[in-house]
């Protein structure tokens, strides 16, 4: 018998109607995109694991699906390192290459390899999945798509005000609401300064991102549970719970970071940001929000996150400044930020809430009856001038029973159905059918395809 297939756990498979679906989100994104002067490329899957290995932390690390060097890819071990059974000297020996695990650390490496080729400062988007060994779990998959947005070789704030313009008329023309939250990295760095742990910047961001999921206690424990002192702990429980409008957490926070240099440049950051994008008349609500700390260690400025309002799910859309990135392939000194739309939660929250527009997920408007080889060669010419029109046609391919033409049209949804007989052809229309309120009419073909446009346009 044979073996039933499956697909690996974290991984799903889309059909007709959810492709139509996701490219809706593609095609919104990769407009409000190309509004803005940026320009797409391609990364390839898979990158060597001295690109991938030490850029994401300890945590990402993990997380990275390794691949099997080619071949016997057991002949440079010997038998004494396989029985001792230790994965990460095993895998630094018989991987060379891993999957992915986001689109910033190719574009980083994608930058410096292509440095004399680029005009600065270069504003790139790259839509493409990536793969990550994390537990399966609603909103979270193994393989899912990123789409992100970068500039690098500018330091201007100007930057971070354009990308928080994109997120707030992506998610306006997706009709979801949302919170924008923003903080710095140097607001968090500072904070590590002041309450005597500055060592332990990664440590503290690490445990304050996961707030929303492990509430207070759950951060305190692991506060302490990495080192960090009753004390220090003590002091930041103020911050971390600080209330009220943007303006009075800003004032709030400079006041304790009043003595660390670095903390109060992150507040001065965030404070222009705040004052541009006041003016810019965003659709959508900009918090500024202390206990956001994004877990990645290549940020280095201001970072972002967003919240779905009417859905509970998590980051939806992340970003940030990391101004050093390209240093680790030996390009120092190049700023860069960008952000990163979650295609695959995005597409949970628009399901959740009903929000896909008719038109995205039309697929046929129009089906022509096959009644034989007469009927089909007076439809064909008619079903091409209906495509030049704009209009999504098929002719069945078959001489099929009737219900059995119908049925196909109903199961794709389709809106229309054209039919010639002798009568029609005689008079040179068609009838057609409106699938939905069952109304027919007999047509010519001008009036036929100002009938299936205007409902398509109307969502009727």
């Amino acid at each position: 018998m044979a073996q039933k297939p499956n697909i690996p756990k974290g991984t799903r498979d889309f059909s007709p109607v959810e492709m139509a679906k996701r490219n809706y989100i593609f095609n919104t994104i990769k407009q409000v995109y190309a509004l803005h002067g940026f320009q797409q490329i391609e990364t390839p899957a898979m990158e060597t694991l001295q690109t991938l290995m030490g850029k994401y932390g300890e945590e990402g690390d993990k997380l990275l699906f390794k691949i099997l060097n080619s071949g016997d890819f057991t002949n440079k071990v010997s038998d004494e390192e396989l029985l001792g059974r230790k994965p990460l000297h095993l895998a630094a020996r018989i991987c060379e290459k891993g999957l992915r695990y986001d689109l910033t650390v190719p574009f980083a490496r994608y930058v410096v390899m292509h440095r004399d080729e680029l005009q600065m400062p270069f504003k790139r988007f790259q839509i493409q999945p990536v793969w990550r060994a994390d537990r399966p779990q609603k909103g979270r998959y193994r393989e899912f798509y990123q789409c992100d947005a970068d500039i690098v070789g500018s330091d201007s704030l100007l930057n971070e005000v354009e990308l928080m313009q994109m997120v707030d008329d992506v998610f306006r023309k997706f009709g979801i609401r949302v919170a924008i939250k923003i903080n710095n990295r140097k607001i968090l760095t500072g904070i590590a300064e002041v309450i005597g742990e500055a060592d332990k910047i990664v440590e503290i961001t690490v445990a304050i991102d996961k707030l929303d999921k492990i509430g207070l206690d759950g951060v305190n424990a692991e506060l302490a549970a990495v080192g960090i002192s009753e004390e220090a702990i003590e002091k930041i429980q103020p911050i971390i719970v600080l209330q009220g409008s943007n303006e009075e957490k800003l004032e709030v926070i400079s006041e304790v970071l009043a003595d660390s240099v670095v903390g109060m440049k992150g507040v001065e950051e965030v404070k222009t940001i705040l004052t541009i994008l006041q003016n810019c008349k965003l659709h959508n609500e900009i918090q500024f929000d202390l206990t956001l700390a994004r877990g990645l260690n290549y940020y280095t400025g201001a970072i972002f996150e967003v919240k779905a309002l009417d859905v509970q799910i998590g980051s939806i859309t992340g970003g940030g400044r990391y101004d050093n990135l390209t240093g680790i392939f030996g390009m120092p000194g190049l700023s860069g930020v960008g952000i990163s739309f979650g295609a695959d939660r995005i597409y949970d929250v628009l399901n959740t809430l009903d929000l896909y527009p008719q038109e995205a997920v039309d697929t046929t408007q129009l089906l022509y009856i096959n009644f034989g080889d007469k009927e089909t060669a007076y439809c064909m010419p008619m079903a091409e001038e209906c495509r030049k029109a704009g209009i999504s046609c098929e002719i069945f391919p078959d001489k099929a029973k009737m219900k059995k033409q119908m049925a196909y049209a109903n199961a794709k949804g389709i809106r229309f159905v054209a039919l010639a007989g002798d009568n029609e052809i005689a008079e040179g229309k068609v009838t057609l059918k409106n699938m939905e309120s069952g109304n027919q009419q007999l047509v010519d073909l001008q009036t036929l395809i100002n009938t299936v446009k205007d409902s398509s346009a109307n969502g009727k």
